[in-house]
């Protein structure tokens, strides 16, 4: 009778039982989380999302929120303990309802993937500066859902700092209308950031207005060697310095990550020929001419070799070049999938300390295993590092406690983050892997005001139980 209602609801087309279709929706995409489901959910507008969540609150069946399933941290799959959830997926829901070009806003569906809402952008003249590596799968509210963040966190904020109003699903089915274009609306709680950065666990956020801003008609684009990170972050002192806001990434890369690209995924070359220790991509972009602000580069780039900064730097002489450094960057989770298993994790920590973590860091991870390989790929210029302990396949293959072998490296990893006054969850949020580490580091006093909120909203603890709150 259940399936029959949601069926009612969606059409036959629109829930999936069948052991072989349900797949895709139950296992993340790296193969490390995988679990039941009743079946997959596919509406195509948000009233039919409020009539299967008032079908699940009568039955008492959780409900478990999914966008694109690119979390790194296996919040958008089943786990194996508790009842198996309806997994309510918004992949037809990918309407670009509105662009406000004078009001610099967008009004889509959640289920928009990120690139296309950055395509809808650039062909008002605008910019959604929101960019990350899996932009090309993942869904607008999954990246409101875990606040994400991506290389342009430096100049544009994360997600939260572009949104500008939601549409969302609340737990007992109703509907909470809040997509609003407005700066300014000083009315009491500002209730869209309860929702951003929830992870499905008080509602579904079906709806969103987000933010645009002017679109760049130039970018310098550079790919630089440096012999260490404090050489980096000396670079990216001295740039915030001579380029102010034009500034719009600042991404680190280990020699060990780079290799790993270039071996790992078919067409990447790195752009420089020796082999520095540290790589850094950094771009300008700007409203002005394209000489103007190769010239900004290039002084910039004199002062840093002038100052003994910079071992090597390669300019992007086109778009082409632009894109095949962005290319190489964004190759990492590809690689790092590819060649064995990366033990990710997610710190952010002032950023001035991000060498020091660095170095203590290794130091951690290599006292658990001597000479373990590690992969950095830090968005430096806000203080992100996903320092990622690496294992071959076979090593991997040989634990005898995976995942308690797992969570003492990351944990070793996020003292040391903690300790510099950095936290253990930058951008890929908490999802089933860091509910521990919740209970570890957070106050006492904020997990009783979380829990309080949760019970407010979703009494019953429907959405997405056994994630975020331990």
């Amino acid at each position: 009778m259940f399936i029959a209602g949601l069926q009612a609801v969606l059409g036959a087309d629109g829930v999936v039982t069948a052991l072989d279709e349900t797949r895709a929706f139950t296992q993340d995409w790296r193969g490390r989380y995988s679990g039941q489901a009743v079946c997959i959910a596919l509406p195509r507008k948000t009233e039919q999302v409020a009539a299967v969540v008032r079908l699940c609150a009568q039955a008492g069946v959780p409900v478990l929120a999914q966008g694109g399933n690119t979390s790194l941290c296996g919040g958008a799959v089943p786990g194996t303990d508790g009842p198996a959830p309806v997994i309510v997926n918004l992949q037809r829901m990918r309407r670009i309802r509105s662009v406000d070009p004078a009001s610099n806003a967008i009004r889509v569906d959640a289920g928009c993937v990120l690139a296309a809402v950055q395509r809808a952008a650039v062909d008002n003249d605008r910019l959604f500066p929101v960019s990350l590596g899996a932009e090309g799968s993942c869904q607008i509210g999954g990246a409101i859902a875990t606040n994400a963040g991506g290389s342009g966190v430096l100049r544009y904020g994360n997600m939260r700092e572009n949104v500008l109003g939601l549409e969302v699903v609340l737990p007992d089915g109703s509907i909470w209308d809040g997509l609003r274009a407005l700066r300014k609306n000083n009315t009491g709680y500002d209730l869209k950031h309860l929702f951003i950065g929830s992870e499905g666990t008080l509602g579904i956020v079906t709806g969103a207005v987000l933010k645009l801003h002017p679109l760049p008609k130039a970018h310098a684009t550079a790919w630089l060697g440096l012999d260490s990170a404090e050489a980096a972050l000396a670079v990216l002192e001295l740039v915030q310095a001579a380029c102010s806001g034009r500034l719009s990434a600042f991404e680190l890369m280990s020699a060990s990550q780079v290799a790993l690209v270039a071996r790992h995924v078919p067409g990447r070359r790195c752009p420089l020929d020796g082999a520095p220790r540290w790589h850094v991509l950094m771009e300008l972009s700007d409203t002005c001419s394209a000489d103007e602000l190769g010239d900004a580069m290039q002084a910039v780039l004199e002062q840093a070799i002038g100052c003994g900064l910079i071992g090597d730097a390669a300019v992007a002489a086109s778009e082409a070049q632009r894109n095949a450094m962005w290319g190489y960057r964004h190759g990492a989770s590809e690689a790092n999938r590819v060649a064995g298993i990366g033990l990710t994790t997610d710190c952010a920590v002032p950023v001035s300390a991000v060498p020091a973590f660095i170095a203590a860091a290794t130091d951690a991870v290599r006292a658990i295993v001597p000479d373990l390989p590690v992969m950095i790929v830090s968005h430096l210029g806000d203080g992100n590092v996903h320092f990622i302990p690496f294992l071959s396949f076979e090593h991997w293959g040989g634990l005898a406690d995976r995942e308690g072998f797992a969570a003492r490296v990351r944990r070793s990893v996020n003292e040391v983050a903690v300790g510099l006054g950095g936290t253990f969850s930058a951008e890929h949020g908490i999802g089933q892997t860091l509910v521990a580490e919740m209970a570890r580091y957070k106050p006492a006093a904020e997990i009783a005001m979380m829990r309080a909120v949760k019970r407010a909203l979703d009494p019953s603890g429907l959405f997405n139980p056994g994630r975020l709150l331990p």
